[in-house]
């Protein structure tokens, strides 16, 4: 399938199974305080196998097309330490996940599992596994960690990204490359051609994304 297909089956998937719920009447509240008409939960989608399968298939072959040098998986603690124990299955190689920050008791650590520290011709390279991007703060203290450990991180790979311009600003500046199976407008479209939104709603959705900070206040 092409990337544009993809986009719309993962859609699909995320809205068939509830791991994405639109509510612009009746906002969720973000951790950060932001008002926001979507909520996103991609772990709902381990409970069911044929999607599950389908993402983590999609996945792998995303990060073969995208960063064919792959040589190590990690997950990003928490959501994405399932979806990146199984990309790394299906690739047939090494996994860790890391934490965004190092544990404050036991042994401390920030990466779990083990992380190879050079191969042949240098630094192992690594692709990160996250579900979810938002605004990417989180994700990219995990590859600050990783390459604090001496792994060459060569790119992320996420289930979904919101889209946001702060996100894009975040990875360009830490020199990330980022790869996404779905995106905002992707799902967008979808759920107004399943009749999950209406018109209007779909306009309130696409004005949260412009300005999410200031949406429904």
């Amino acid at each position: 399938m092409d990337a544009t297909t993809i986009q719309q089956a993962v859609a699909q998937h995320l809205l068939a199974v509830k791991a994405v719920q639109l509510r612009p009447e009746e906002p969720f509240t973000w951790s950060s305080g932001w008002k926001s008409p979507i909520y996103c939960d991609n772990r709902v989608t381990l409970a069911y196998p044929e999607v599950r399968s389908f993402i983590k298939n999609a996945l792998a072959e995303l990060i073969q097309y995208q960063f064919p040098g792959v040589e190590v998986i990690a997950g990003v603690a928490t959501a994405g330490i399932p979806q990146g124990a199984l990309v790394a299955d299906a690739l047939g190689l090494p996994y860790c996940y890391v934490r965004p920050e190092p544990k404050v008791h036991g042994m401390g650590k920030q990466i779990e599992g083990h992380l190879p520290q050079s191969g042949p011709l240098g630094p192992q390279k690594v692709v990160v596994i996250e579900d979810l991007i938002s605004t990417g703060g989180s994700s990219l203290k995990v590859v600050d960690a990783l390459r604090a450990a001496g792994a060459d991180v060569i790119g992320m790979a996420a289930i979904f990204t919101y889209g946001f311009p702060v996100a894009n600003e975040n990875f360009a500046a830490k020199n990330v490359p980022l790869a996404c199976l779905s995106n905002y407008e992707s799902l967008l479209t979808e759920a107004q051609a399943l009749d999950y939104i209406s018109a209007s709603a779909m306009q309130s959705l696409a004005s949260w994304r412009e300005n999410p900070a200031d949406w429904g206040k």
